[in-house]
């Protein structure tokens, strides 16, 4: 028994600019509430620039060491070093000057593990102040 007649629906509808407005405001809500952060470096360093290529071992000024990117690897005031004459000059300039910094020069292409060598060395033979630079002075 049906007492009233079946009143066919239609479809529902929906507004599609309406939901696109919509959509927009708040788009345009969240770009301009997102702030906006700068890239952190993963790493602190101190990169100081250098004006000339004249590394000094003795002196008040800080020890320089360049690192290349093919064998021999190290070289200290012009002068290819191995490990065990790096440690040396090391540890004479720390015993001469104990705050002494040291300046890492690393071409970009040098090996990662002569870098951890010069440091490892440096914090062997003392030296705890230590900078890393990544372009060497004749490339600029």
């Amino acid at each position: 028994m049906q007492f009233r007649p079946r009143q066919r629906r239609s479809a529902p509808s929906v507004i599609i600019i309406s939901l696109i407005d919509v959509l927009m405001v708040v788009l345009i809500f969240l770009v301009v509430s997102t702030t906006f952060k700068d890239r952190l470096p993963a790493i602190d360093l101190a990169l100081p620039d250098s004006r000339t290529q004249d590394l000094t071992v003795a002196g008040d000024g800080p020890l320089t060491i360049q690192i290349k990117a093919k064998p021999p690897h190290w070289e200290i005031n012009g002068k290819v070093v191995t490990t065990f004459e790096m440690e040396r000059i090391f540890r004479a300039r720390a015993t001469e000057k104990p705050e002494v910094t040291l300046i890492i020069q690393s071409d970009k292409a040098a090996p990662f593990g002569a870098v951890v060598t010069a440091r490892d060395t440096a914090r062997v033979a003392g030296i705890t102040n230590v900078s890393a630079q990544v372009k060497l002075p004749a490339e600029r």
